[in-house]
């Protein structure tokens, strides 16, 4: 029996049927202007004189106004305009009335076609440099991880639940320290601008407090307090209901590369972390006790506690934010990536994201109403080599990156 992931190939297909169809469906609207303007000559001259074209003269300027440039749309109303006069003066009424009519009604109609192009084309550049603005904010906000942090092979994403979104409130940072490699991946409440400045809040606090901090348990604590201290700052709602979630993980090692085969883990009520090993055995990170996100201080505290667990050769670490783990089918059902994931083997941390994204859009049929944030770091074995990777930004509609 083959196992669920095996079954990614089927999105391969299907996404490559789909840029098919859009490639089709483009070239189709391109030629539709000067189709209907030839429908409408053939349409004129194979009818009586008391039929119209007109309609079909007005529709093309309409329906190039949109899809073409001004120019374009320009072009097209001037040649539904000489068509129109054209076949009047081949029929020998140019000089009735209605003709008069028509013409005007088509000249109307292209002028109404070059302003609703201007308007497209200034909506579209502005739309353009809004998601410039986003790209930007989301490489300065979640840079891309190098692909070998530390001695480790990193891989990254951010799926965006919503089409050309870059970045919402799930994050991740991954750094090497003095203390082992040190990351972070957690998960803002709320969405819009305000979760984006929270994301950068927690990033910033991270990168800082992972150089200076011997104790994992203390860059939590620094954590905590930074987003206390933006609840404060924003002295509104956020300032009492705003939390995190996050889980921070340090893989010592000794400056060489050498590494003391544990990973150490403070959970702050986000989903656990798996180790996949490398004869395809799976362990969910659980934490020994719960405990609450960063942000509520106030209404519990406790010591952090950071877990040890085995971190062998040739393990995988996948951190994940609850837009994987709450992904869900036509009949509701969660997408489990520990039941999926199991007895899987993958070579490198690249791969396994691409599966996952790809399994992923399988179970959810295309759609998901979260953002997911994925992170996969891998402990090569002796002799593993080293992975080229890259780390797009995927919106829903698959565009962007290819599995």
């Amino acid at each position: 029996m083959g196992h669920p992931l095996g079954a990614v190939g089927g999105g391969r297909r299907r996404d490559g049927e789909g840029r098919r169809s859009y490639g089709r469906a483009r070239r189709f609207i391109r030629a539709l202007p000067p189709l209907v303007i030839v429908g409408g000559v053939v349409f004129d001259l194979s009818t009586p004189p008391a039929y119209t074209a007109a309609p079909l003269f007005s529709a093309a300027p309409l329906i190039a106004a949109p899809f073409f440039s001004t120019l374009t749309t320009l072009l097209t109303g001037i040649a539904a305009v000489l068509a129109s006069v054209g076949l009047h003066l081949y029929n020998g009424t140019a000089a009735e009335i209605p003709t008069l009519t028509e013409t005007l009604t088509v000249l109307t109609v292209s002028a109404l076609a070059l302003l609703i192009s201007r308007v497209v084309r200034r909506s579209g550049e502005r739309l353009a440099s809004a998601r410039v603005i986003a790209e930007t904010a989301q490489k300065a906000v979640l840079p891309t991880p190098a692909e070998r942090i530390g001695g480790l092979q990193c891989a990254a994403r951010y799926e965006a639940a919503q089409a050309d979104a870059f970045i919402g409130g799930d994050l991740f940072a991954v750094q090497d320290t003095p203390y082992g490699v040190r990351l972070v991946v957690g998960d803002v409440r709320g969405k819009g601008m305000e979760a984006v400045e929270a994301v950068a809040v927690v990033i910033g606090a991270f990168r800082e407090a992972a150089e200076q901090e011997r104790a994992l348990e203390g860059v939590a604590q620094r954590l905590e307090r930074a987003l206390a201290r933006e609840g404060t700052r924003r002295d509104g709602l956020d300032a009492f209901e705003g939390f995190t979630t996050a889980v921070l993980a340090e893989i010592p090692h000794d400056g060489s590369g050498t590494f003391d085969g544990f990973v150490r883990v403070v959970n702050r009520g986000h989903p656990p972390p798996l180790l996949l090993y490398a004869d395809g055995r799976l362990d969910t990170l659980e934490p020994t006790e719960p405990a609450l996100p960063l942000g509520m201080g106030d209404l519990a505290t406790w010591p952090d506690r950071a877990e040890g667990r085995p971190y062998p050769p040739g393990a995988t670490l996948l951190f994940y934010t609850d837009g994987l783990s709450e992904a869900r089918n036509a009949a509701g059902v969660f997408y489990d990536p520990g039941e999926r994931l199991a007895g899987r083997i993958f070579p490198g941390p690249e791969e396994l994201l691409d599966a996952l994204v790809d399994d992923v859009r399988l179970h959810t049929g295309g759609g998901s109403t979260d953002d997911m944030a994925l992170l996969a770091l891998s402990r090569p074995a002796a002799g593993q080599p080293e992975r080229r990777r890259t780390m797009p930004v995927v919106p829903p509609n698959g565009s962007g990156h290819g599995p």
